[in-house]
């Protein structure tokens, strides 16, 4: 039992990252609205389409805010369904700023769904500028004290929807990989030193599942591409990059059965090991930040923050990190034994 806990485990965690990562709702969120465009001075109704919501089984308001000062609240609210509602807002003959043209953030809320907003969601224009009549007309309905939800979920995000659970298995595996060939690295490196057969099986294995692990970061990563930017290989550059690295740590097993020698095949690989790591560093983590990349953290685009990786998601997205890798370590140990098998039945 002392020698099977590691084991134990990493089955209790793969199984709750994956139970707990797909039965959690997300939070409530507006999908579309419609229109998105107004001027001053008017009376709009505007259609709003929203996702896990409670519209008709609750009292709801909706407010229209510019920012954290300024908001009007709306004339009326009539729910079509639980997920569907008219909204109609009473424009202000002003505009609380020195422009001609604003986005406004749509904010609903009521007891069972809490607060939800959906950024820039309706554009205002004004051909005259008053700005002391416009933070008049614009601060009379603040938004304050909006209700939390009753349930709290994983964050709504818009195009994400629901394959934003591809985090907890997509990420994970890419975790994991750096592991495994980092693993794989340092026994690449003991091995030209001591030239320990050993050492040299642990190379092959953690290269194995390591490159496995490559493989199936990036089907994962093609299906949820395929929902969430339209295509399943859009030629974004994470993407390439990766690819050639796992092109690199493919050429290792076909250098591995070239060699009939077993010496000769384990310097030659180890020395490829190592050259294979230091040619994915740049790859993965260093040219993709100096293109435009639609992967977060690259290109400029920002990476996973607080809001995006709350606290609700840490709670899945850690273990399954920790799942991943050691199931990684056990797959790795698990080809490992069947190598040394193979050499013994050679001999």
């Amino acid at each position: 039992m002392e020698k099977n806990w590691v084991k134990i485990l990493t089955v209790l965690l793969i199984f709750y990252t994956f139970i707990a990562g797909m039965l959690r709702p997300l939070n409530a969120g507006i999908m579309e609205v419609d229109p998105n465009k107004t001027t001053i001075d008017t009376t709009i109704d505007v259609h709003v389409n929203t996702y896990n919501t409670h519209l008709d089984s609750e009292s709801n308001t909706a407010f229209l805010s510019i920012d954290s000062l300024y908001s009007i609240k709306c004339s009326k609210f009539k729910a079509l369904s639980s997920n569907e509602a008219v909204i109609s807002f009473n424009i202000p003959a002003f505009l609380p700023i020195g422009q001609k043209i604003i986005d406004a953030s749509l904010v609903i809320a009521n007891k069972k769904d809490g607060g939800f907003a959906r950024p820039s969601s309706i554009i205002i224009t004004q051909d005259s500028i008053n700005i002391a009549a416009g933070e008049v007309l614009w601060s009379v309905d603040r938004i304050s004290n909006l209700p939390m939800a009753e349930a709290k979920g994983f964050p709504f995000r818009l195009i994400l929807e629901e394959t934003i659970r591809n985090l907890y298995y997509h990420v994970p595996f890419w975790f994991a990989m750096i592991i495994l060939f980092s693993t794989s690295v340092f026994f690449a490196i003991r091995s030209l030193r001591t030239g320990s057969r050993e050492d040299e099986l642990k190379v092959y294995a953690y290269n194995r599942v390591g490159f496995f692990y490559g493989i199936m970061g990036i089907i994962t990563g093609a299906v949820w591409a395929r929902f969430a930017w339209g295509q399943y290989w859009s030629g974004d550059i994470k993407q390439n990059m990766t690819a050639i690295a796992l092109l690199i740590y493919a050429a290792y097993f076909i250098l591995w059965k070239s060699f009939k020698d077993e010496k000769i095949q384990a310097r030659v690989s180890g020395v490829f090991t190592i050259f294979a790591y230091v040619a994915m560093i740049p790859l993965i983590f260093v040219i993709p930040r100096l293109y435009d990349s639609l992967h977060p953290g690259n290109g400029g685009n920002p990476a996973l923050g607080g809001e995006d990786l709350d606290s609700t998601m840490r709670m899945v997205f850690y273990p399954g990190i920790i799942a991943f890798t050691l199931l990684g370590f056990w797959l790795s140990n698990i080809y490992y034994r069947i190598k040394q098998l193979d050499d013994k039945m050679k001999q």
